[in-house]
């Protein structure tokens, strides 16, 4: 039997175009497919050859407000592992984006930092 594995997961965002162009950025990542959606959206998928990220924007967003840590079934952070942490690190930075809670731990080191639609990111490495 083959193990399961997460193969996406779904955040709606104001500008997907603008997201995915981060995301092959930060960590390389490619388009793998972009077209319309539900609700006269559009919608982005963003990753490697195993998993990806859907980046879906509807034709009329709703600015969302509640926290993700207070919600049940919210969505607290996405976790992504890189080979190089500084190097990743100075590319979000260059973008205009803040990062913190900063720490080394067995067995790795991260950061974390929210981009223009609140989603928190962690940046791991293990290396």
């Amino acid at each position: 039997m083959t193990e399961a594995f997460l193969e996406h997961v779904n955040f709606t965002v104001s500008d997907p175009a603008k997201t995915a162009q981060h995301l092959h950025d930060w960590f390389g990542w490619n388009i793998r497919w972009q077209g319309p959606s539900i609700y006269d959206g559009v919608t982005y998928h963003v990753g490697g050859s195993n998993s990806y990220v859907a980046l879906y924007s509807p034709g009329t967003p709703n600015k969302g407000a509640e926290s993700s840590y207070q919600t049940r079934g919210g969505m607290n952070h996405i976790a992504v592992v890189v080979d190089d942490l500084d190097a990743t690190e100075q590319k979000i930075k260059e973008s205009g984006y803040q990062t913190g809670n900063h720490a080394d731990y067995e067995p790795g080191r991260r950061f974390y930092f929210r981009d223009e639609n609140n989603i928190e990111f962690e940046v791991v490495s293990y290396t």
